[in-house]
């Protein structure tokens, strides 16, 4: 987990004084429900033990400065350039765009910025980037409730996810959900987060992973994605076009008994983006009621039936991912697939204790001897969501 403490004194190396406090934003796995979110679906995410960490002080003026470890670039903006109704093409660039662009979408949500001081802020994080585990909302919901705090703001949780989905919409450009947002804001220790994208009632649902000797094994393929170009927009729009060919507001108007309908009246890439998002949407229903009837041990099937779906209809998987998760299948996974967007990013396994080591190390084997890169395998555990540290 990234230190609270490092990133303070990294903080006062680069502003010669100490940070008025130190806020978190822990990344996510989505456990199961992929694409569903934007279109007014449901979810099943949890918060995970690697975060952002934000050490941050108010200055006297109207600056915003903010660094980092993973850039030697100093940002630097007034709030004034923030403070208004649209952002003009090229205000924010690269990395900086995330946090800038929650102070802009703050204003949309009421936040007065004429009154407010600025900043200085210093970003660590140990969540890898292009993972899929979400480093994105990581940092944007570390920056929210930071200044949430340090403004007074008094936003709550479901206020600050909207602010972070309307940051990654338009001042990064990244056509996403909410579900990334609600998932470190909401998150819960050993819980996952089942959130109703239409209405965002959400409910902490207990997973049991320790109590069942389970472990959740990231296996990070390395290969990069960013939801900001095509691939994720096309799936976007393929989903819209189903929507208003079915003559549904969302896909989430839809269930299983609407598909034979479908597959009459949509063209076939048309028709199996669509099944893709129905029968994902009963995934995470379903997932959630095994989850309280059964427990974690129960729920591989779901998660197998999630990948082949992903891979097939909505096609959003890549060689590398669908290697990962038939190499945890073989060795004994209770069940896997990939997680976050798709097109690179990390796949899941959900392991029994005494056999984390084992698919790990079969995993590894397998990317070499298919000449791949090799991928980066780790545990995660479901974690308290963002909030003040100190």
């Amino acid at each position: 987990m990234t230190s609270p403490r490092s990133t303070a004194d990294s903080f006062a190396v680069r502003y010669d004084s100490a940070p008025d406090g130190v806020w978190r934003g822990p990344g996510r796995v989505n456990l199961i429900g992929e694409h569903t979110d934007y279109n007014d679906g449901f979810v099943f995410p949890f918060a995970i033990d690697r975060s952002t960490a934000v050490a941050m002080r108010t200055r006297d003026d109207r600056v915003v400065r903010l660094s980092t470890d993973f850039s030697d670039t100093v940002a630097e903006i007034s709030l004034d350039a923030l403070d208004v109704d649209e952002l003009t093409a090229g205000t924010l660039n690269g990395w900086s765009a995330y946090p800038l662009g929650v102070i802009w979408a703050l204003r949309h949500f009421g936040a007065g910025l004429t009154g407010v001081r600025g900043f200085d802020a210093h970003i660590a994080s140990d969540v890898p980037a292009g993972a899929g585990l979400s480093s994105s909302a990581a940092l944007m919901c570390a920056i929210a409730v930071a200044l949430n705090d340090e403004w007074r703001l008094e936003f709550d949780r479901a206020t600050l996810a909207r602010v972070g989905q309307l940051a990654e919409n338009k001042a990064v450009g990244a056509p996403t959900g909410i579900m990334d947002e609600s998932a470190s804001l909401f998150g819960t220790r050993d819980h996952g987060v089942f959130l109703d994208c239409r209405s965002l009632d959400s409910e902490v649902i207990e997973l049991g992973f320790e109590k069942h000797g389970l472990e959740l094994l990231v296996m990070n393929t390395r290969v990069d994605h960013a939801h900001a170009t095509g691939g994720y927009a096309e799936r976007r729009a393929s989903c819209e076009k189903g929507a208003r060919l079915m003559g549904v507001p969302s896909l989430r108007d839809l269930d299983i008994d609407d598909l034979e309908r479908a597959e009459r009246e949509l063209d076939d890439e048309t028709f199996r983006r669509v099944r893709h998002i129905i029968t994902e949407n009963q995934r995470v229903l379903d997932t959630v009621r095994v989850l309280r009837t059964s427990g974690p041990s129960a729920i591989g099937d779901l998660l197998n039936a999630s990948h082949v779906s992903m891979r097939d209809d909505f096609e959003i998987s890549v060689p590398e991912l669908d290697l990962a998760v038939e190499t945890a299948q073989a060795n004994g996974a209770v069940g896997a697939r990939m997680t976050g967007g798709g097109f690179g990013g990390a796949a899941i396994a959900l392991v029994s204790h005494d056999r984390v080591e084992r698919v790990a190390d079969a995993v590894l084997r397998a990317f070499s001897d298919a000449g791949f890169r090799a991928p980066e395998c780790f545990t995660v555990h479901p974690s308290d969501g963002a909030g003040r540290v100190f």
